[in-house]
């Protein structure tokens, strides 16, 4: 008698905050955003793609009493980051970029005009790498979830994800 083998989905990796993870494999790269924001980078041709978690300095998703030494460390994170997904050899016409951000409802105050996505932003437009942004305002985290090896990117509550976690152990 054969027995069923259950199928439970890629291995899920889990991102923390000012880290990042690069992958050739088909793992689940996922980071609980709260004040944070998650850059996905996909190079098509090459089959990789990884996922930098980073935390906003406040957490209005605006920077506050950002310092000189503050951004050039989130810039040479940044570089590290796009040089382990990309390589050296990238073409960049098959090279995707999301930056997927959480950020707590406004509060009425005055915001700085930059944030830390508008610099993630320009940084990648000059390396002309296209790239999508989403922003989600509300008090509790986000949860997103990228596959390193498709492209492949979506947002869920924390709590959408162990729901599907229990859908799994469930059908064993």
């Amino acid at each position: 008698m054969r027995s069923k083998s259950v199928s439970t989905g890629p291995q899920e990796v889990s991102v923390a905050a000012d880290t990042y993870q690069v992958s050739p494999e088909p793992v689940l790269l996922v980071a609980e955003l709260h004040g944070a924001l998650a850059l996905c980078l996909h190079d098509e041709g090459r089959g990789i793609g990884g996922l930098l978690h980073l935390r906003f300095i406040g957490a209005t998703g605006r920077p506050s009493d950002v310092t000189d030494n503050t951004l050039s460390c989130v810039l040479v994170v940044l570089d590290r980051f796009k040089r382990a997904v990309l390589g050296n050899s990238a073409r960049m016409d098959e090279v995707q970029a999301r930056i997927l951000a959480h950020a707590l409802p406004p509060n009425g105050s005055g915001e700085p005009s930059a944030s830390l996505v508008d610099l993630i932003k320009a940084d990648l437009a000059d390396g002309k790498i296209p790239c999508g942004t989403q922003t989600v305002r509300r008090l509790d985290p986000v949860r997103v979830c990228f596959q390193p090896f498709e492209g492949r990117v979506w947002i869920s509550g924390p709590a959408d994800g162990r729901a599907v976690a229990n859908r799994r152990r469930s059908a064993g």
